[in-house]
Order: C-alpha cells, then sequence, then structure tokens
C-alpha cells in the first residue's frame, strides 16, 4: 500500500511558493485551508476571524450556502459556451442586475480590472460617436490616490509610483486632478472630456471618504459640461456600505456602474459595466468581448448575489453593524488611534506611527486569530463580511485595542 501523503505545514507551504510564484505580493504568513462564514482556518486547523472579506469580493461571507448551491446546481448543467452562442441564464442576470442598479443594460466581465478598461473603451466610444469629440483625443479625469486595477491602462493614471515604476510607457487621455476638489475637477473638464471616472470611496487609499456633497456635486459637473460620470463601485458596491451602491448616499445615479468582487459572491470572478442603453448601445458585435464574459456559471452565482441583495437584508446589516464599528474605532481614538474613515462595515484607521506600521499591526492582529490588511504607512483596512455578527465584529475590535495596547 502506498502511504498517504504528508500534508505540509503552512511554513512548508510558504517557502515552497518562494521559488515558483512571482513575489508580486507580500502576504501574511497564514495558510488557508478552509472557511465559513466570517471564518478561515489554516493548515494546522487554527481558525482567524476575517476581516477582510476579499477586499469585499466575501461580502456575503466564505462558502454562503445560497451561493455554493447556486455554482453546485450550475457546474452538474453547463459552465461555459462563450459568448459565441446564447446560454439560458445571462438574461436572467443582466434583466435583475439591471433593475437593482436602476440602469439600463449590462456588459458582463469577469475582473475588476477589466471593468474599468471596458467602461473606459465604452466612454471613449461615447465621446466620439455620441458627443462629437473629434478622433482620438478623448479625454477622462480621475483622482489622484485613485485605485481601479493594475493594467498597463490603469496604471498610466496612477499616482502611486509603486503601481507605476517600471512599467512605461503610458497610455495616454487621462487628467488627475485632486480627490474631494470639486473646483479643481471643473477646472479640467473640457470639450474633449468623454468622462469623470472616480471611485465613491477610495478603499486603497486608505477608505478616504469624500465630503457630503462631492458626488452630487460630480453630477452636476459632468451634466452641465456633457460628459459621463463613471462611478466605480468594485470594492464600495453591493451592500458595503450600508446601500446597495455607495452613490446612494447622495442620490447620484452615474451614467456608468463598475461593479465587480462581491459580484462573484467569492466563488467566481464576475464584474460588470452597468449603464443607460444610450451609452452602452454604442457597442457592436466584434468591438468589444471576453470569452468568459457572461459565463453560465458566473451569470448563476452573480443571479444569487442580486438575489441576496434584493431581500435588503445586507445592506441593512451593513449599516446597523457599520454604527457599532464605528463606536468602537470611536472609543479607540487616543488610546493607539490618531483617526478613522468609516461607513457601514468598512473602515480605515490610521494607527499610531509609534506603536507599529501597519503590516506590523497586522502581523498581530493574526496572531490573535484577526485577519486585516494594510495600506499606505500605518493604516490598516477593515472590511468584515456583511454576515459578520455583533459578537464577532465586537470581538475584533476587542483584539485591536489588545494590539494596540501591549
Amino acid at each position: 500500500m502506498t502511504a498517504p501523503a504528508r500534508t505540509r505545514t503552512s511554513a512548508e507551504l510558504i517557502q515552497a511558493e518562494e521559488p515558483v510564484l512571482a513575489h508580486n505580493y507580500h502576504p501574511l504568513p497564514v495558510v488557508v485551508a478552509g472557511a465559513e462564514g466570517a471564518w478561515v482556518e489554516d493548515v494546522e486547523g487554527r481558525r482567524y476571524l476575517d476581516m477582510l472579506a476579499g477586499y469585499s469580493a466575501l461580502n456575503f461571507g466564505h462558502r454562503h450556502p445560497v451561493l455554493t448551491e447556486a455554482a453546485h446546481r450550475q457546474l452538474d448543467r453547463l459552465t461555459l459556451t462563450s459568448r459565441a452562442f446564447h446560454n439560458d441564464r445571462l438574461a436572467e442576470f443582466a434583466e435583475r442586475l439591471a433593475a437593482l442598479t436602476g440602469q439600463d443594460m449590462v456588459l458582463p466581465m469577469n475582473t475588476g480590472a477589466e471593468a474599468v478598461e471596458s467602461g473606459i473603451k465604452v466612454a471613449r466610444k461615447w465621446a466620439y460617436e455620441v458627443k462629437g469629440v473629434p478622433a482620438d483625443r478623448a479625454t477622462i479625469v480621475v483622482a489622484a490616490d485613485n485605485f481601479h486595477g493594475r493594467t498597463t491602462t490603469i496604471v498610466s493614471f496612477s499616482t502611486d509610483e509603486t503601481a507605476r515604476a517600471g512599467f512605461g510607457p503610458f497610455t495616454p487621455g487621462f487628467k488627475i486632478v485632486p480627490y474631494n476638489d470639486l473646483a479643481a475637477l471643473e477646472a479640467a473638464i473640457d470639450e474633449t472630456t468623454a468622462a469623470v471616472l472616480i471611485e465613491p470611496i477610495q478603499g486603497e487609499a486608505g477608505v478616504l471618504i469624500p465630503d457630503d456633497g462631492y458626488l452630487a456635486g460630480v453630477r452636476e459637473l459632468t451634466r452641465r459640461a456633457g460628459c459621463l460620470f463613471v462611478a466605480d463601485e468594485i470594492q464600495s458596491g453591493l451592500g458595503r456600505t450600508g446601500r446597495t451602491l455607495a452613490v446612494e448616499h447622495e442620490d447620484v445615479v452615474p451614467d456608468v456602474l463598475l461593479l465587480g468582487k462581491a459580484l462573484g459572491g467569492g466563488i467566481v470572478p464576475v464584474s460588470a459595466v452597468v449603464g443607460s442603453r444610450e451609452v452602452l448601445g454604442v457597442l457592436r458585435p466584434g468591438e468589444h468581448g471576453s470569452t468568459f464574459g457572461g459565463n453560465p456559471l458566473a451569470a448563476a452565482v452573480g443571479t444569487a448575489v442580486v438575489g441576496l441583495l434584493e431581500t435588503g437584508e445586507f445592506q441593512l446589516r451593513a449599516a446597523e453593524l457599520g454604527k457599532v464599528l464605528h463606536e468602537g474605532l470611536v472609543q479607540l481614538v487616543g488610546r493607539g488611534v490618531v483617526g478613522f474613515r468609516s461607513r457601514g462595515l468598512w473602515a480605515g484607521v490610521d494607527v499610531d506611527p509609534a506603536i507599529g506600521t501597519g503590516r506590523e499591526i497586522s502581523e498581530r492582529l493574526m496572531r490573535e486569530g484577526v485577519l486585516v490588511k494594510d495600506t499606505h504607512g500605518s493604516t490598516i483596512r477593515l472590511a468584515p463580511p456583511l454576515t459578520i455578527t455583533e459578537a464577532e465584529l465586537r470581538s475584533a475590535l476587542a483584539s485591536l485595542e489588545k494590539v494596540l495596547a501591549d
């Protein structure tokens, strides 16, 4: 008899990755082998409370039964046709996602970066065909400190030198203005402007929340200038902030929404460009596409995600538990926390640099059984699954308090 293969330890698996994986990430030294709800378990059986939720890709927790059932059911029927043919799951997905977001049409893609790239192409096409911008002159205005992905085009308008260095030459056609600055935005818009592309809340920058009225101001400026407002809701959307979309906090309806992450339920990559018929209607056969975009498995899971959001339960949970998160962080200001920003179940927490960097705080929390992710400097991000209980959330806050006091 052949002896069963020995399970490698976390340390051995981390070491095994070193020579064979490109070093484009610096993960925390935890090797996840299983998960359910708001909890993950490593190779040795240690459990951790997941306070990151895959940057919002796991808004509904790990292996939500409604979503896994939808995936299992579809796996037994049909997984891929490509868009060379129709499939029986795509129409319902598009219908319900458009209705959920108050838009007309859906362009299904896979990753968030693909959604952003697609949104850029659509905005330029619209500028030439509808607005009448001269060929190859269209510009898109973006905000400093943005994070929209890591493709060559997208890093061309990043202000994060780590994301840009060594990847030029860069794609032209973008103007960068300060975030949360309507005057600068207005000055940047001209007759060549196809769109203003912004995150309603800047996640990677540290969960930066603009002043009240900023999003409404962007909507008014773009309407007046005859250009598009494209909102990147890939992290902020689908329940994270206590509303279906973060723009709803100001009753704003953009021309185009970019969605992803949570749309795939943490099971498969699903993204979408959602917009008005006037805008998405500029695309014609052969001008844009994706082999996997809108595949039956993705559509089945995406439809199940929309179904969860249609109840309003998760938006309400995020709003109510967001109050607990906010109040807990208020108690830590002056006790290791120098400031924070939160909306719904999403927070950027600035830790006193004298206590540690964001990475060091994340490692200390990991040892306490709580997983978070650092961003710039001494800032950590908290974005637990919307399925987290109040007791679990309070436990995570208690662990943060302990780590800051040690």
